[in-house]
This record gives structure tokens, C-alpha cells and sequence, in this order.
């Protein structure tokens, strides 16, 4: 089913197992379209686990209603040994490697340094079995799309890179720190772009090695305005609007909650920080003559709608913990994330059905809410 009207992108943002909230808003959407065939995003930009969200929405865009379908069968049956090894011998060994390292760190050969906490190899599996990404080239040849960009951060140069694949006549760009580089998109660039820094191994890729697309990404949107975007439904892995009361606290904060703060910032801030920065270029453009706006700046409005989490999804995750794997939760409790204030490193590592469907409800339910602004923004897109 070919795509027309107004291009609209669909910007997937980062969150390991936060990304099912995804699902469940585009479960939403697929609900209330009228033609449930016809793929509404011709343009997809994904970063992490959005980016695998992304591909596989890309690979099968020519039927987006199965395509969604698919999407919402993987994340309701998912089990965290489909993602990282969960069994107790992976965990022990994953868990020495790091004891020795810390201990013995200036004997131990090379290859036997730890390159992550956890080892990803089974999401690899299931991506190789899933995703076809041959099926991506057919769907721009359809036209049922338009381009597919997946970001990915080098850990050499520093940049933030946007692979995308799309049609011919689409250009590569470079800005500060940004590249966008066309190419065919696999299974190591959903691979590099979901590698959490520290839980899961970096990727090589062409030059050097690559991480999580959502480190040092300045501008989450921008892959999508390069694309040729004039609209952009963002769907977001955190709630925009956080309490400002800061609370009073006696104990120091564990490693886990350290690091789920660190990995929040990675996620989320730049993203809400681009969110804000297109309402105010909007603004801007608005009080300046169309004749004038037209003429050699490039700059164009551009219509922005975001749908996020209504509930705290570090809360949501502690209530769900107990779900995973004995040696996983062994592992994480030592580090303290296997209660509240922990509760956000859980949140990206929690893939098991009793989390990933509260957050699919979760998204259908803030997307269903929302149900005539959606319809109204997809119209003629």
C-alpha cells in the first residue's frame, strides 16, 4: 500500500525494555486508522530499542496493521533470555570477568576483559530470525516507504551517527557531531544502536565501534527533518513532566540508582531538550512572513506530536521485578535495583510479559486517550 499526502515520521526514542510502552501506542493506532493496510509513517526514525521497533515496522510496512500485530505478539511473549543471557552459568561468568577485572585487572589478558554486564548474543538470534531486512528495499520500492534511519553512537569519533536507508535521491548530511550516511541496514546496526553502554557490548561497524544511539544524540528529531519529515509523532520511553519536589533522603544513593539516573539522562533529556527546541523554531517561524520564511533559510515548521508515559516507569518496574530470572535478579540485588529507588535500571532490563504488557496497556491506554488529537494529526499524512 503506497504512502501519499504530507510525510509524517514516526521518531521511536531508546529505553531497553521501556520500549513496549511503543507498542502499546502503536497498537493504539492501528485501532483507529480506517484503512488498517496503509502505512501512516513513510518515514522511520528509531534510536535503541526503538530502532529495532522502527526496522521491523519498516520491513513489513506494506501491511502496517501486521506489521503492528507482529511487533505487539514478540513484546507480549518476551522473556529476558531472549535478549541477554539470563541462565546462571552466563551470569556467573559475565559477573567474574568483572570481579577479576577489578581485582586482578592488570593480569588478565585482553580477551578476557568484560566488555559489557551482560552478554546480548540471544537478541542477535532473534533478530536474525525476525527481522528481514531484505524486506526493506520492497517496501521503499512500493513506496509504502520512504526512509528508515537507525542512530548509533561512535565511540571513537564522538559522532552521532543516523544510517538510513531510503530513496535514491535522499542525500547524506553532516552537522556538528551529527552525520547521517546512507546505506543497507542489517542486523549489526539494530545491534550497535541498542547497546546500552556498560549492560550490553559495543558493535563494529564500518570504521569503529558503535553504542546506543541515544548517547550524545543532541537532536533525537533531526534524522526525521533530514528525511524529508513536515510532521513527527515522538513517542517517549519517560514521562515529560517530572515532580519538581525534590524529596528528603538519608541513605546514600546504590550503584543501581546511580546508574539508572545516568542512563535516564541518556535517554530522555536530550530528547525532551529537542521537544522544546522545535516549539520555540515553531514559534520563531510563525511570526516571520511565509514569503520570507521561504527564501534561503530552509527552516520550515514543522507540526510535533508527543504521546509519553502518564506514569513513572521506574515505580512500575520495581512492582514487576520478581519476574526476572533468579541469576538476573541475584546480579541486579547486589547492586541494589531490586527495589524502588532502583527501579530504573530495572525498567531498561525487565524484558518479561508481566512488565512489557503493563506497558503496552500503559500506551494503548495514554494513546486511546488521546484518541481525536492522534486521528487529527494523522489526517491526510
Amino acid at each position: 500500500m503506497t504512502t501519499s499526502g504530507v510525510k509524517t515520521a514516526l521518531v521511536l526514542s531508546g529505553g531497553g525494555a521501556r520500549a513496549a510502552y511503543q507498542v502499546g501506542v502503536l497498537k493504539a493506532i492501528r485501532e483507529l486508522m480506517p484503512n488498517k493496510t496503509r502505512n501512516p509513517f513513510p518515514i522511520l526514525v528509531g534510536t535503541s530499542a526503538g530502532a529495532i521497533n522502527a526496522a521491523v515496522l519498516a520491513a513489513n510496512s506494506q501491511d502496517f496493521g501486521r506489521a503492528v500485530d507482529g511487533v505487539v505478539n514478540v513484546w507480549e511473549n518476551f522473556h529476558a533470555d531472549q535478549v541477554y543471557r539470563a541462565d546462571a552459568l552466563g551470569v556467573a561468568i559475565t559477573a567474574a570477568r568483572w570481579l577479576g577485572t577489578l581485582m586482578f585487572g592488570w593480569l588478565l589478558p585482553g580477551h578476557l576483559a568484560p566488555r559489557s554486564l551482560l552478554d546480548n548474543a540471544p537478541l542477535r538470534q532473534l533478530l536474525s530470525h525476525k527481522f528481514k531486512a531484505a524486506r526493506i528495499a520492497d517496501a521503499i520500492e512500493s513506496q509504502a516507504l520512504h526512509a528508515l534511519s537507525v542512530t548509533c553512537s561512535g565511540y571513537n569519533s564522538g559522532q552521532s551517527v543516523s544510517f538510513f536507508q531510503g530513496r535514491a535521491d535522499i542525500e547524506s548530511w553532516q552537522r556538528t557531531q551529527r552525520v547521517g550516511a546512507h546505506v543497507t541496514l542489517g542486523v549489526e546496526h539494530l545491534m550497535a544502536s541498542s547497546a546500552i553502554p556498560f549492560i550490553f557490548p559495543a558493535v563494529k561497524l564500518h570504521r569503529e565501534y558503535f553504542g546506543d544511539g541515544s548517547m550524545r544524540q543532541l537532536a533525537p528529531i533531526s534524522p526525521a527533518i533530514h528525511l524529508g519529515a513536515e510532521k513527527v509523532l515522538v513517542v517517549g520511553a519517560g514521562r515529560m513532566a517530572q515532580e519538581s519536589e525534590r524529596p528528603h533522603v538519608e541513605g546514600y544513593p546504590s550503584l543501581a540508582q546511580v546508574a539508572g539516573h545516568t542512563l535516564s539522562s541518556i535517554f530522555l533529556d536530550s530528547l525532551w531538550m529537542d521537544i522544546e527546541r522545535m516549539g520555540r523554531i515553531n514559534q520563531t517561524l510563525a511570526l516571520i512572513p511565509e514569503e520570507k520564511r521561504t527564501t534561503g533559510s530552509g527552516l520550515r515548521p514543522i507540526d510535533v506530536l508527543v504521546i509519553s508515559p502518564s506514569e513513572r516507569l521506574d515505580h512500575l518496574a520495581a512492582k514487576h521485578a520478581s519476574s526476572l530470572p533468579r541469576p538476573v535478579r541475584v546480579l541486579l540485588r547486589s547492586i541494589g535495583a531490586m527495589n524502588r529507588n532502583g527501579g530504573a535500571l530495572t525498567s531498561y532490563l525487565l524484558f518479561e510479559p508481566a512488565y512489557t504488557c503493563a506497558l503496552i496497556d500503559l500506551g494503548y491506554n495514554d494513546a486511546m486517550a488521546r484518541k481525536e488529537e492522534v486521528l487529527a494529526f494523522l489526517t491526510n499524512s
